[in-house]
């Protein structure tokens, strides 16, 4: 049997298997609080050997997308707990990816009707997920963001503390700080986005100073051993670039070590979309993680399929594969992968919002 489906541990996490769900939006938990229809759609995705939930916002400020689940909330809370022992009912383990979306918001979703919060200014060329006044969803483009003064950002990394220990409450196995796809940890790390001039800007040090201190604050909070992060270093998402990102995520993934987290999650690419969008040798960002000490888990995601996964884990290359919309459309995705049964296709309209169809209606395997 391949090493794909043979347990591990992922820090402190005992999983059965090597193959991770990795966090999909889908806007299903209306008042950022989760229900039942969350309790099935991850109840039944517990064959995963690792759950990754879906992006869920540390405050009210870091919420960007309409029905997304928050941790702030003693009801999402209490939410959550329903979630994580059904998970764990059916076997399963799980962490929530905790979120903060910066300036990819728009102002009817932040408090009192307020501006996103950046590290600059600059709005984002994107566009997010809105209700309509009649209660019916649609995209629109991002609100103008103002920059996030000095003294907020302790503020900010009290607010990363307290989402992973409201974690740690709700039943979950751990965090994954999310630090990707052009989200706020993202939008301090890369150049197009970031126009400071204090210590949270210029140099790549300061740029990702911001990311390296919320690990740390969380690590220190809930143990390094049920932290992990998601990085994207070539994602074009939600407008984000910068010149050299070899040389800057080289740098975060070094500091990082330090922290012993449990895992490294790393987009190969444009986020759900081609791996070569960039240049860029995936290998010698691990070995530099390696070299410097770091013995978190190394997680792959982006365009992976059965044979590409398990040649992965096999070579040594990555600890574990994540699969994304192949787990929307297959709750069973790891008996289907191991078993080499064909897959249910997915319907893309039923991604975003809705109710149970395209979410807990995809059959299982007889």
């Amino acid at each position: 049997m391949s090493k794909l489906f043979q347990s591990t541990t992922v820090g402190d996490i005992a999983v059965a298997n090597r193959v991770a769900m990795a966090p999909l939006t889908r806007n299903r938990s209306p008042g950022a609080v989760p229900n039942d229809l969350n309790v099935e759609y991850y109840r039944q995705r517990a064959g995963a050997g690792l759950i990754i939930t879906e992006g869920t916002a540390i405050t009210h400020q870091g919420q960007g997308y309409a029905d997304v689940p928050g941790l702030y909330l003693p009801e999402a809370i209490e939410g959550w707990k329903r979630v994580t022992s059904a998970v764990h009912e059916a076997g399963g383990k799980i962490v929530t990816q905790i979120w903060h979306v910066g300036r990819i918001s728009h102002t009817s979703l932040q408090p009192d009707g307020g501006k996103p919060v950046a590290p600059s200014a600059i709005q984002a060329k994107s566009k997010t997920y809105i209700l309509n006044p009649d209660g019916t969803g649609a995209f629109a483009e991002t609100s103008e963001p103002r920059a996030l003064e000095l003294n907020e950002i302790p503020g900010l990394l009290e607010d990363y503390r307290k989402a992973a220990r409201a974690a740690i409450d709700a039943g979950f196995d751990g965090v994954e700080i999310h630090a990707a796809n052009g989200y706020l940890l993202e939008q301090f790390m890369r150049s197009s986005s970031n126009q400071r001039t204090d210590a949270y800007g210029g140099s790549i040090d300061n740029r990702i100073r911001l990311t390296v201190e919320v690990a740390e604050a969380v690590a220190k909070e809930i143990g390094g051993g049920r932290t992990g992060i998601r990085i994207s270093p070539t994602t074009p998402a939600n407008d984000v670039s910068d010149p050299d990102p070899t040389a800057v995520y080289t740098a975060l993934v070094e500091k990082l070590a330090a922290h012993d987290l449990a895992f490294i999650h790393v987009v190969e690419g444009a986020t759900g979309g081609p791996r070569d969008v960039l240049p860029f040798d995936w290998a010698a960002l691990k070995a530099a993680y390696r070299a410097k000490g770091g013995k978190g888990v190394w997680m792959v995601n982006n365009g992976y399929d059965r044979e590409t996964a398990i040649e992965a884990v096999e070579s040594g290359y990555a600890d574990v594969v994540a699969f994304g919309k192949p787990f929307i459309a297959n709750p069973d995705l790891v008996r289907r992968l191991k078993e080499e049964a064909p897959l249910n296709e997915l319907d893309g309209s039923t991604l975003y919002g809705g109710g149970e169809q395209g979410y807990t209606t995809y059959p299982a395997l007889a």
